[in-house]
This record gives structure tokens, sequence and C-alpha cells, in this order.
């Protein structure tokens, strides 16, 4: 990705549609008016469409609809936000590669995002669906250093909060599967997440938070999953800018994790609870590695363990586990 190429496409994003002046460009990023010219023709061919007005300069017309690194740093930009991303076209799983680059020094935080999985996973050893249609996969990658007990409510936490990043950008309340599923309003899967981690003594060393979320339409699905799975385009009914949305995601995701270090976030856990949780009243049995429990839920305690309230009237705290409604 170059440098230079962002700083025009930001200059374009600013201009929101409006002529930009090939002069000004160049004199406002210290560079020729024909190096101007030199990068536009690089950014045409990769799939960047421009038009040019005599006396008034270039607008920027269409921009690529997958990911693309350029453009997703350009819309970093504009939201006043800087994290190193390691953009890959595909990659076995974006966990994995976080994992990988942990092991090998690489300095945190950092993000992995990925154009495609080719082992996209899950909890419990699941395959996610990683198509190459314009979905987000991504890890951020963090070296916490902070106590075990302490991430008990993170994974929740974090869905919680991606939860109102969509209502709040897109005005599509999503609900959240405790503890890590983000449904559309019809109940189909639209997010998944999968939070690993590896303990030093007694200290969390190293810290991955991995989400896929579904934005390309719904027929990019395999047939088995079209009765169980949603997009956010799907939910639209329109196109959505994918680079845009993964830049706020990406920040969105950060700030929250900062939220969390730093115990800001006990305040909102049961605000958001209250307001994208699906379970609370609900039949549900949980598998655990013993028995599995069935009971009403009757919501989260502080620390997000789910409190199920049992045919014999005892409520048991279930901390992890696998939950299926109950009809």
């Amino acid at each position: 990705m170059s440098a230079l190429d962002s700083s025009i496409i930001c200059a374009f994003l600013e201009a929101d549609g409006q002529p930009v002046s090939g002069d000004r460009l160049a004199k406002d990023l210290g560079v020729s008016r024909v190096a101007i010219w030199g990068r536009l023709e690089k950014l045409r061919a990769a799939g960047f469409i421009f038009t040019a007005s005599p006396r008034k300069g270039y607008m920027l017309k269409e921009v690529p609809q997958i990911l693309h690194p350029t453009l997703l740093d350009a819309h970093c930009r504009r939201a006043k936000f800087s994290l190193s991303i390691e953009y890959l076209e595909s990659v076995d799983s974006t966990n994995s590669e976080a994992e990988r680059q942990l092991a090998n020094g690489k300095e945190a935080p950092f993000i992995v995002l990925a154009q495609s999985q080719t082992a996209g996973r899950g909890r419990l050893g699941r395959k996610w669906h990683s198509s190459d249609k314009g979905n987000i996969y991504l890890s951020l990658a963090l070296r916490p250093f902070i106590l075990p007990e302490r991430l008990k409510p993170f994974t929740l936490w974090m869905g919680l909060a991606i939860c109102r990043y969509v209502e709040d950008s897109l005005g599509i309340k999503l609900g959240l599967k405790w503890p890590n599923d983000i449904l559309s309003p019809d109940g189909k899967k639209i997010a998944g997440i999968l939070t690993e981690a590896r303990l030093d003594a007694d200290t969390v060393r190293d810290l991955i938070f991995g989400l896929g979320l579904n934005i390309s339409p719904q027929q990019d699905f395999p047939t088995e999953l079209k009765a169980i799975a949603s997009s956010l385009t799907h939910i639209t009914g329109s196109p959505l800018d994918v680079n845009s949305l993964t830049a706020g995601i990406i920040k969105n995701i950060y700030t929250s994790w900062e939220e969390f270090k730093e115990d800001r976030w006990a305040h909102l856990f049961k605000e958001y609870w209250a307001r994208y949780d699906i379970l609370t009243g609900k039949i549900v049995t949980i598998q655990l590695r013993g028995e599995p429990v069935t009971g009403v839920v009757e919501g989260i305690d502080e620390v997000g363990s789910l409190r199920i309230k049992t045919a014999d009237g005892k409520t048991v705290l279930i901390s992890s586990g696998e939950v299926t409604l109950r009809s």
C-alpha cells in the first residue's frame, strides 16, 4: 500500500463527490502534478473510477466493492484512527496468522485482515464459511498482561459493543446469543466471535479476538447455510461500503478493548445486555462436559455468566457452554 495513494483517496473522500484539483493535490502532498496523474492511473487500474472536468479537477465516481488496503487506510485516516493492519488476500485463519505473528515477536497491538480464509473457524472447532465476496474476517492481536479471571466478560462485552456500533452506524438492531453469536433481527447468524488466549504463569500473555461478519449478499452462502445465516446487505437491501464499515469496526473493537482494559466498561455492560440480549426469559439447554442443563434464562451476573433457573427452582450460573433454544 502506498501512503501517497492513501492520501490522495482520503482527499477525494473528504471532498464528498466534489471536484478535487490536481494542482491543489500536488501542492498539498508535496509532489509534482505528473506524479498525481500517474498515481490516479494506477488507482484506476485497481478499480477506482475518476472523471476529469476542465478547470475543475477530478471527481471520484466509484471505488472497489471489495476490501482494498488503500481505501481502508483512507477511511481509517478520516476516522482519525491508526493501528497496524496486516492485509492478506487469503489466509488459513486470521486467528492462526495472528498467533503465528505473536509467536514470532511482532509488536502488538495489530490487526490481521483477510479477503478470504481457507480454514476459518469458530468455537468448538467448527468451520466458519469464509467467502471472498466482501465480508469481514479479522483478528485483533494483543499482549494484555492481565489476570486470567479478568477475561471472563471480555467476549460478551466485545459482542455487545459490536451490536451497538452496527445499530449506531447502520440503524440495524442485531441480537447477541450468549456468549459469542451475533444474530440478525430474524434470528439468523450474522457474525461469530472467537477469543483465544495464551497464559504465562498467572498472566494472559497473548490475546486474540477474532471476528467473522457477513456483509455480502445472502446468495453467496452455500445452500446449507442460507436457512440459518444472513448478512448486513441482505438486511439493508442495498450494497454497503465494506471498506468504510471495516474501518469503523476496527476502530470500535480496539476502542472497546481499551475500555475493557481500563475498567471503563462495567457501567455499560448490563445496559447493552438489556438492549441486545435475545435469551432472557427463554428456555434453553446448555451443553456442558457433564450433564446438560435446561432452564429459563434469567440474565447474567456481573462477569457475564448466564443465570439459568431450572425446573426444580434452583438458579445455576453457567460460565461457558453451547446454548440451544428450546421451543
